[in-house]
């Protein structure tokens, strides 16, 4: 069982979003907040995290945005808080829902009314900011630091329990994605084997090494023409291999026993669309190569293919998230 920890950020000089440019960055988004209250503005700075925008209110969704020396700009996360939880008194479990490439904090929020997806769920939902970094710490970056993986582990998931009513523990994470997400969700679920009790991936490629590297190379360009500047996350032309050993699902078989995994893909991309056909083909490929270890290894899980391309699917979600709450710590 893996406790590995990210490398520490490099450091940079920053330009920070501050005063009405940090709320204004929120978007589409503010229309969703009432004027914040001074009961409810609570949350503080610490980790290596300062709050440059807030929108606080006595609903349900909160946002912030951080300045980290561990992200060149600003990140954002939406926080996502259950029923009465500002009444209640309550501790509640924690999911960390991870969006995927092309996608950011507000996505779960805007495209896929997650508000109302998790009614009634006695469970704080966090949605960060990732870009399109592949939830990893870049080998290297040409626009200043991109150390997604140290800024969701070493600094949000801290920041969170102490600002919320959590409970801080194995049994009380869970971690789900979509696509890039659905990698960075298993990766998180076994890199830090004592974070999360359930993981779940959402038509998230399972192995990266399958196909020649397919998936190690669609990381690389993918980040370096929307994150890094034509830096990479792996390194090219030749991979870190170490890194990605560390990384492969299927290569830390050993790290998902004992927690509640949840898999689906999509068995049918649309045959016109090149995008939707080579993204769920290979999603579906590497899951079942995943499925079929954790099986040989003796590891209980649910693998679903469904019909359909690379879309989030909510009634899959629905049911994932049922199965969570019956594997989380009840709130209380």
């Amino acid at each position: 069982m893996s406790h590995d920890r990210p490398t520490p950020p490099t450091v940079s000089r920053r330009r920070l979003l501050t005063g009405a440019a940090a709320v204004a960055a929120t978007g589409a988004l503010a229309g969703a907040f009432t004027a914040p209250s001074a009961a409810s503005a609570a949350a503080v700075d610490g980790f290596g995290l300062r709050i440059v925008g807030r929108n606080e209110n006595g609903g349900r969704l909160q946002y912030y945005r951080f300045a980290t020396d561990a992200i060149e700009w600003d990140p954002a996360v939406n926080v996502l808080l259950p029923d009465g939880y500002h009444t209640s008194g309550k501790r509640y479990p924690v999911l960390y829902l991870l969006h995927g490439g092309k996608q950011d904090f507000r996505t779960f929020h805007l495209q896929d009314n997650i508000i109302n997806l998790t009614a009634g769920r006695e469970v704080i939902v966090v949605m960060p900011d990732a870009s399109t970094g592949w939830y990893s710490n870049a080998v290297s970056s040409n626009t200043g630091p991109r150390n997604w993986e140290y800024f969701h582990i070493e600094q949000l998931l801290r920041w969170v329990d102490a600002n919320f009513r959590t409970f801080a523990e194995y049994n009380g994470r869970a971690v789900a994605g979509f696509s890039m997400g659905g990698f960075g969700a298993l990766k998180y679920a076994a890199k830090y084997y004592g974070h999360f009790c359930s993981v779940s991936s959402h038509s998230g490629p399972a192995s990266l090494r399958r196909d020649f590297g397919l998936v190690v190379h669609w990381a690389n360009a993918t980040s370096a023409a929307l994150d890094l500047g034509g830096g990479t996350v792996y390194g090219a032309p030749l991979w870190d291999e170490a890194r990605v050993s560390m990384d492969n699902p299927v290569q830390r078989i050993e790290s998902y026993r004992n927690k509640r995994i949840f898999l689906v893909a999509g068995t049918s991309p649309d045959p016109i669309n090149w995008f939707d056909s080579v993204n769920e083909n290979q999603v579906l490929a590497g899951q079942r190569e995943f499925r079929s270890l954790l099986a040989r290894a003796g590891i209980p899980h649910e693998g679903r293919e469904v019909p359909g391309g690379h879309y989030f699917r909510h009634e899959q979600f629905v049911d994932d998230l049922n199965g969570m709450m019956g594997r989380l710590r009840r709130a209380g």
